[in-house]
């Protein structure tokens, strides 16, 4: 009875051991749950929205077979990506990828942005704000226009309230967690993120 009661509890341990490291192992490489903390991101995204993460999309791949058997991909223009803020990478900050490695941006008057001489359309983005959006461009250090290598070019959704590239430069490959894939809550807004932003002469 002794020993059965015995098996019964190392039964219980190893099920429970094992139930940590595999929740361990998913949030430090699969997926992570993310709550938006400010407007930065409005309309699209709002204060208290939680979503899930694809960490996958970060994930190191050293064959083919590793990359088509793996849930992971590329950083691509139009992704929410969240990342380490890069003057205080203790804080996570969750923005909209613009700017890709070995690009060079601009804005015109009306405050669209094009990509090495080329506009770029931003269907998630409300008309207003890129209005707002053209006066802090001018002040955009003109190193940051150009994205380095293994670097990126974020901004808000809402440009006119969003603390971003624009303000402390570019995002370090190394700086990103992942890509923001899934809404979960609330419920009326549950759903994907769709992000397939392109430039007009790669159409």
């Amino acid at each position: 009875m002794t020993t059965f009661k015995k098996s019964i509890l190392r039964e219980y341990f190893e099920s429970i051991v094992i139930a940590v490291i595999l929740a361990l192992f998913i949030r430090t490489f699969v997926v992570q749950a993310f709550k938006i903390p400010t407007g930065s991101m409005e309309e699209n995204l709002l204060i208290g929205d939680h979503l899930l993460v694809n960490k996958f999309v970060m994930g190191p791949t050293r064959t083919s077979v590793e990359r088509t058997l793996l849930p992971v991909g590329t950083i691509k223009r139009g992704d929410v990506i969240v990342f380490k803020y890069p003057v205080e990478p203790e804080r996570d900050f969750i923005k909209r990828v613009i700017g890709l490695p070995g690009e060079s941006m601009d804005m015109d008057s009306l405050g669209h942005i094009t990509i090495n001489g080329a506009p770029i359309e931003e269907p998630y983005l409300a008309p207003q704000r890129n209005q707002a959006a053209r006066a802090r461009w001018n002040n955009v250090r003109n190193d940051f226009k150009y994205v380095k290598p293994h670097y990126y070019f974020v901004m808000g959704d809402n440009r006119d309230a969003s603390n971003d590239s624009r303000s402390w430069g570019l995002v370090p490959e190394k700086y990103i967690y992942g890509k923001a894939m899934f809404r979960y809550w609330p419920l009326p807004r549950i759903g994907s993120l769709d992000s397939t932003v392109d430039v007009e002469d790669e159409r």
